[in-house]
């Protein structure tokens, strides 16, 4: 597994938006009210596909460790080759000051990936990129579902600290 910079080829534009899917549908799943599977659903528009891969371009063009890549490719094995195990998306520096912090904007690794350690090695690749930013406290934050168990448990196993809580009310 070789974790890399995303490079914006159209086959990583490809699979990125594939983990992104899963990345947004998965928020989703079993937390929240029922309606919130349908709304990130909803999102995922040809429109938003665009929008949402010119944004990584951009921030990939500030550090292009921004966007981190598990690369499954296998040069024995043609069933793999190119394919994006799972990713990590740390803000680029020059967005600290949203949070006073280093932003870690998303994780994901394909459920056929989970356990395999690509997520530690993701999240190291972030935690050192996090390492690398200048910005006014010395943090790399989240935004993690209370009720998902998993993930939580991933970041307490990553020295993650409960630090304040986000709520949120429609427009």
């Amino acid at each position: 597994m070789e974790i890399r910079p995303y490079e914006g080829t159209d086959s990583d534009a490809k699979q990125l938006w594939e983990l992104k899917r899963g990345f947004e549908l998965g928020l989703g799943e079993g937390t929240g009210a029922d309606d919130k599977a349908e709304i990130y659903s909803e999102k995922l528009t040809d429109d938003y596909r665009e929008k949402y891969l010119d944004w990584v371009g951009r921030c990939g063009a500030d550090d292009e460790r921004c966007v981190t890549v598990a690369d499954a490719s296998a040069k024995d094995d043609e069933a793999t080759d190119g394919e994006l195990a799972g990713y990590v998306f740390v803000l680029p520096a020059r967005l600290a000051f949203i949070w006073d912090a280093a932003v870690l904007n998303e994780i994901f690794v394909r459920p056929e990936y989970r356990g395999t350690d690509v997520a530690d090695d993701l999240m190291d690749a972030a935690v050192e990129l996090a390492r690398d930013q200048t910005i006014p406290l010395d943090r790399l934050v989240l935004d993690v579902d209370r009720e998902n168990d998993r993930a939580k448990a991933f970041y307490d196993r990553h020295g993650f600290e409960h630090w304040g809580e986000m709520v949120a009310r429609k427009l």
